[in-house]
């Protein structure tokens, strides 16, 4: 089922505007404009609670986003003291667990590539 709820909330507030503009003190389905306006109320209290918690959510990725910038550089110091360290090393259990590949299991870089055939006629 495709959500619907933006035009449903789209749906309330032209009936409300509506009824507000032209017919502000008549009653309708047994309700008048107040009556229809508190009945509504949780489903615009919802969608006002969704905006706040969108823009809040956009505001943190951006805090976060930014924190990670100052943090990737600390991890970066941290890595680069562990290779650097004497009894640590490039080629050491704690560099490797921190997720990189130690040097001694690297590849050399070396590819054995061959010429290709001329093809045969």
């Amino acid at each position: 089922m495709a959500d619907r709820s933006k035009e449903y909330g789209e749906k309330i507030a032209t009936v409300v505007k509506a009824w507000e503009d032209l017919r502000p003190t008549k009653s309708f389905a047994g309700m008048t404009l107040d009556e229809f306006k508190a009945a509504v109320k949780p489903s615009l209290d919802a969608r006002d609670t969704l905006g706040t918690l969108a823009d809040q959510t956009t505001a943190t990725l951006v805090e976060r986003d930014q924190a990670d910038v100052v943090s990737m550089a600390k991890v970066a110091l941290v890595v680069n003291a562990v290779k650097g360290d004497v009894t640590e090393g490039e080629d050491g259990e704690l560099y490797a667990t921190m997720g990189y590949v130690r040097k001694s299991a690297r590849a050399t870089g070396k590819t054995n590539k061959t010429k290709p055939k001329p093809p045969t006629p």
